[in-house]
This record gives structure tokens, C-alpha cells and sequence, in this order.
């Protein structure tokens, strides 16, 4: 079922652009990260990028309907600077996310009884808020002059769900297998 009501469809078009946006940022800023010395930080921009894609296309399913255009506002962090600075971006980024965007589009869905994009929302929002933790401790290791030490990143793709090291044995978000995990 897709969405009904034109204000959660709203929200899901401008999260669908703010995370299509950040999706592609964290590419660059991982080619930037990779080019400075820090690899590990360079993986971990890389994974959540896919962790933004997977965000992306949830919202898009949700949208749903007929292929047509769309004028989307969405809220981006521009630039590219030196590594810590792309870093302190991305936390701005996730922050606002976490504590402004997604419980607002969450509640107007709930409010909605739009449980599609409830779903959509809420894997983004807890996502998000492992982005903001990931990025920080990554800031910490590049303000230290040292790389991000990690064995491996997942991302559950369902969810977006982003973890150093280790997968859990089910996705604390959506539930999904180990097995189901993206390593990076």
C-alpha cells in the first residue's frame, strides 16, 4: 500500500532527496578521507552511504504511485573540506536528522496512520542515530592524526542498521539475519 496522505508524502519525498544527497556526499567525502591517509574513515563514509541508499529506497517504495516529477526540498551539507571538517559535517547532518527531521515525519505519519512510512521513518531515525556515534568516534581518531581502528563494517540492507566489527545475530531494528548484512 502506498501513501495516502499528501503531507507524509511530502516528508517521504524530502527524506528520499536528503538521503539520496547524503548517499552521494559520503562517496566524495570517502575519495577525500581515502586521499588523506584514512582509509577506515574512508569505509566507514562508504557503508554509510549504502546505509543512505538502503534509507532512499525505502522512502521511494513508499511513495509509491505513478512515475512523475517532483519538486523536492530537502535539507544537504555542501563542501568538501579536509577530512575532520567532512566529519563534523556528516554529525551535523545525522544530528539534525535524529533530532529534528525524521521525529517530526514520524509523527505525522503516526498521526496519519500511515504505517508504510512509519516503517520507513523509524529504520532511518535509528540508523541515523548510529551514524551521528560512528561519525564522532571517527572525528575523535582523525583530530588525533590516526585512522578509525575497525575490523569490518555492516549495514543491514533492509534498514540501514550500521555496526562495527561485529553483526549482530538479528538486526536490533528490523529484525533481519546476520547472514543478510553488508560487509565492508
Amino acid at each position: 500500500m502506498f501513501v495516502n496522505n499528501a503531507m507524509t508524502s511530502d516528508f517521504l519525498h524530502s527524506a528520499y532527496g536528503g538521503e539520496s544527497m547524503a548517499h552521494m556526499r559520503y562517496l566524495i567525502w570517502g575519495d577525500m578521507a581515502e586521499k588523506e591517509g584514512f582509509p577506515n574513515v574512508a569505509r566507514l563514509f562508504r557503508a554509510v552511504a549504502f546505509a543512505e541508499q538502503v534509507h532512499a529506497g525505502n522512502h521511494m517504495r513508499e511513495i509509491g504511485g505513478a512515475t512523475g516529477d517532483a519538486t523536492v526540498t530537502a535539507g544537504g551539507v555542501f563542501g568538501t573540506n579536509k577530512t575532520a571538517d567532512n566529519l563534523q559535517g556528516a554529525i551535523n547532518g545525522e544530528l539534525h536528522e535524529v533530532e529534528q527531521m525524521y521525529p517530526v515525519y514520524l509523527n505525522a505519519a503516526e498521526f496519519q496512520k500511515e504505517t508504510g512510512a512509519q516503517r520507513s521513518f523509524r529504520f532511518a531515525l535509528e540508523a541515523e542515530k548510529q551514524h551521528a556515534e560512528l561519525f564522532g568516534k571517527a572525528l575523535e581518531a582523525v583530530k588525533a592524526g590516526k585512522d578509525l581502528e575497525l575490523a569490518a563494517i555492516y549495514v543491514c540492507p533492509v534498514c540501514g542498521h550500521t555496526i562495527l566489527d561485529t553483526p549482530p545475530e538479528r538486526c536490533p531494528v528490523c529484525g533481519a539475519k546476520k547472514e543478510a548484512y553488508h560487509k565492508f
